[in-house]
């Protein structure tokens, strides 16, 4: 890298091995990275302590793989002979010596955050259709992955937001290529884990805040927390735009308005909603089979919307679309003629056969789920049933697989109990997690099956023409985590499968 920054200027360090190394031009080094196996000859390696491995038992193969600075939380053992700095927290060093590492690119570009605990892959997509739409390039990153237009397949990324020196690296790929504007989904793990703590936003946009990661945040106060520290990212230039867009119908978010630090001055609030006094607004709202349309009410002008995406909570989504673009100043009629153009996105209320309906959802939360299945309730035709598949992930948050119980059974007319990812967990101990939630163990109604491929096949080869089948919890995933395994699952697929059964 070509940059006259040095190491010192990223943290205050604790302990230092060898003050030289403080005045070592970070061009100097090869990279940074978390994963001793990934360490390059002459690179950076961070001491990350995880839930379940910690980084500082594995700097002997990051130096036996070429590391020549390491990072971290404690003195290295006598043994180890590498030069090391000893900060507090090296998660948020990894962040302050990420951006710095990568000439701090986000400050090259217009960088959108999405948070909230639904939504945000939606609404990614649909920001980078209305910048398609406006001729203007737009990279995008997040659950599906990284691309830089609508154009490219997606590159796989391992989580939702990478971790910094990834995004880093990314980001100044986004800003080398000329390409001005960004819009990436922010999970709440990033933000609390410093992912991100060093990328300056010229939007935040919060989609809603409902149950999920409670396993890790513990208590919805600190999920809301967590997700709120996007505001303090914003720019603090105040000659550049920035702005929030904020959901005044969710009871956590609306108080939003009042976080916005005051060191960052001239920030344009837009707030939706459609049971509060909002900005953007969406009245007179209808569900068909083909998606939704209603009248929306904006700032700069109304105007009547026919979107090709269903159910309420995408009304949401498309609200929140809309205010970013208003806010990124692009032109109405421009913007409702993207996202009435916008297709289903992979894995998000994925339509994979008509009669039945079979439908793909992501929804893995209880307000997903809900949302999903009241959409899906809304066009059951007369003579049909609505049929769910659903099972919840293991070793994530217990206390949500009985309320998702209690949702299938109130909405649906059958329900099939199945496996997600269970991961180190017993199948049929998250199912009997599940089962708890339910009122009526009614046989004809709850059937459990844990093999998910069955389950899936069961839904389809005993419908009618006039059902409708949700099958949520994974959605684009092509994977299950069973133990410590990866194995190639695919809804999608499954379901082709048994839907071939019937036409036979």
């Amino acid at each position: 890298m070509n940059t006259e920054k040095k190491l010192i200027d990223c943290f205050e360090p604790v302990e230092v091995s060898d003050r030289e190394i403080l005045n070592t031009p970070n061009s100097n080094f090869t990279g940074i990275t978390q994963d001793s196996r990934k360490v390059l000859q002459g690179g950076i390696f961070v001491c990350i302590p995880g839930e379940k491995v910690d980084g500082h038992d594995f700097i002997k193969q990051a130096v036996e793989n070429g590391a020549k600075l390491i990072i971290s939380q404690k003195k290295l053992p006598e043994n180890i002979n590498c030069p090391y700095i000893v900060v507090k927290d090296t998660k948020f060093a990894m962040a302050c010596l990420s951006a710095i590492f990568y000439k701090n690119p986000s400050r090259d570009i217009d960088l959108i955050g999405v948070t909230g605990t639904n939504g945000k892959t939606t609404v990614t997509h649909l920001v980078e259709t209305i910048f398609k739409q406006a001729k203007i390039p737009c990279a995008l990153m997040g659950t599906l992955g990284s691309r830089f237009s609508p154009e490219e397949s997606y590159a796989q990324t391992e989580h939702t937001t990478e971790q910094a020196p990834e995004l880093q690296q990314k980001l100044r790929d986004i800003a080398d290529k000329g390409i001005k504007k960004a819009v990436m989904e922010v999970s709440s793990h990033a933000l609390d884990q410093h992912r991100v703590t060093e990328c300056e936003f010229s939007g935040a946009a919060f989609t809603n805040l409902t149950q999920d990661h409670l396993d890790y945040h513990i208590t919805m106060d600190n999920y809301f927390k967590a997700k709120s520290k996007l505001l303090n990212l914003l720019k603090s230039d105040p000659d550049k735009n920035k702005y929030a867009i904020i959901n005044a119908d969710d009871r956590y978010l609306s108080k939003l308005t009042g976080l916005i630090p005051k060191n960052i001055e001239n920030v344009k609030v837009f707030t939706y909603g459609v049971t509060n006094k909002a900005n953007i607004t969406a009245e007179k709202i209808e569900f068909c089979p083909e998606g939704s349309k209603f009248i929306c009410k904006t700032p700069v002008g109304n105007k009547k919307v026919k979107i090709r995406l269903a159910g309420m909570f995408n009304v949401y989504n498309v609200l929140t679309a809309i205010g970013i673009a208003i806010a990124e100043g692009i032109e109405l009629n421009t913007i409702i003629k993207a996202v009435e153009s916008t297709e289903s996105i992979p894995g998000r209320f994925e339509t994979v056969s008509t009669k039945p309906l079979v439908v793909i959802d992501y929804a893995h939360t209880p307000n997903g789920l809900e949302n999903v299945l009241e959409a899906a309730k809304a066009i059951v035709p007369a003579k049909g049933q609505l049929i769910c598949v659903f099972g919840c992930g293991g070793d994530r948050d217990v206390t949500k697989r009985p309320q998702m119980g209690r949702i299938a059974e109130n909405l649906c007319d059958k329900i099939i109990i199945t496996s997600d990812n269970p991961r180190t967990e017993d199948p049929q101990q998250i199912i009997t997690d599940i089962l708890t939630g339910i009122s009526k163990l009614n046989t004809t109604k709850i059937i459990v099956e844990p093999d998910r491929a069955i389950a899936i096949e069961q839904a389809i080869v005993n419908s009618r023409k006039d059902d409708v089948i949700v099958i949520a919890g994974k959605g684009h995933e092509d994977y299950q985590l069973v133990n410590n395994e990866k194995l190639h699952f695919d809804d999608r697929e499954e379901a082709k499968k048994a839907l071939r059964k019937i036409k036979k």
